[in-house]
């Protein structure tokens, strides 16, 4: 009786054991799908510029070995000449791969930090819609603001364009937003070719206008006149949320801007301070280069 009754508690621990297996691999299976799931909205501070400066790092340290520091190959002046340029080189690009590797953490939507993520959702909370109403997002990258700024306006549509080339082109793409659409689940969004300097849309077109860090990319153009150009294709009645880093050395005297918006009938125009608490602080701001991040907000 005692063995029989010792092997049925056996069997009974093993299908409690058999059971939480079972249900860790049900938690796994959710977990897997939380995580597949979510969109790839890669980072603004891409891998590869980080292990291309650390392999240039590397190469000019070794060339510091070879034609300075060893005197394996030159003697005298020109082996001072080498371990110097050479040598300095190797600083140089070691503070830059240092800077761009905690940038590329600070920024990493699954890391700790995940600042991107901070500014795109406080971006989008700015973007609001009417029912059936459309909103245009100006420079979309990956697609992060228009999903956000869609998930927050389920009854509205998001339109994100973008020419995605340049140094974002590898990252970048219309395909890399579309597919981050249908990771996050979020059917009112479209994306299409679209260039900030000239958006090809007629005027009037849109219920609300957005964008995140783009018109300072843009050079030899006036910001102001690519802010215009934005508010162009907004709706009369209709909001803007334009974030940007709207330095006076980039953009001019923007408390002018404000105020001539205003006399042109534009309402609740604002600049709000990003760098200052909202999205990040100011000392965090200026080691990450994004002093003079301000949200430009208002109503046409």
């Amino acid at each position: 009786m005692k063995p029989d009754s010792i092997r049925s508690g056996s069997d009974v621990i093993q299908m409690r054991s058999d059971s939480i297996r079972s249900d860790s691999d049900v938690i796994q299976e959710r977990s897997d799908s939380i995580r597949s799931d979510s969109g790839d909205y890669k980072n603004w501070v891409p891998k590869s510029m980080v292990i291309g400066l650390s392999g240039g790092t590397l190469a000019a340290f070794v060339l510091f070995l070879l034609f300075g520091a060893t005197g394996m190959i030159l003697q005298g002046t020109p082996r001072l000449i080498c371990a110097i340029l050479f040598g300095a080189g190797t600083l140089v690009l070691l503070f830059y791969t240092c800077w761009m590797a905690a940038l590329h953490r600070t920024f990493d939507y699954n890391g700790k930090r995940k600042l991107a993520k901070t500014i795109i959702d406080g971006t989008a909370k700015y973007v609001k819609l009417p029912e059936g109403g459309t909103g245009l997002d100006v420079g979309c990258g990956s697609g992060a603001l228009t999903i956000a700024a869609a998930k927050r306006n389920p009854k509205a549509a998001m339109v994100g364009c973008d020419i995605w080339s340049g140094a974002y082109k590898a990252a970048f793409s219309k395909r890399r937003c579309e597919e981050n659409a249908k990771a996050e689940g979020v059917p009112n969004v479209r994306f299409t070719e679209g260039n900030a300097i000239r958006l090809p849309f007629p005027d009037e077109s849109f219920d609300a206008v957005t964008s995140n860090y783009v018109y300072h990319n843009i050079a030899g153009h006036d910001k102001q006149q690519l802010l215009l150009e934005t508010l162009r294709v907004l709706k009369k009645g209709g909001t803007f949320a334009i974030h940007d880093l709207m330095s006076e050395a980039r953009y001019g005297d923007m408390n002018a801007f404000v105020k001539a918006l205003k006399a042109q009938g534009y309402e609740d125009v604002r600049l709000i301070d990003t760098a200052n608490g909202a999205f990040m602080g100011k000392k965090e701001a200026k080691w990450l280069g994004l002093a003079g991040s301000a949200l430009l907000v208002g109503k046409k």
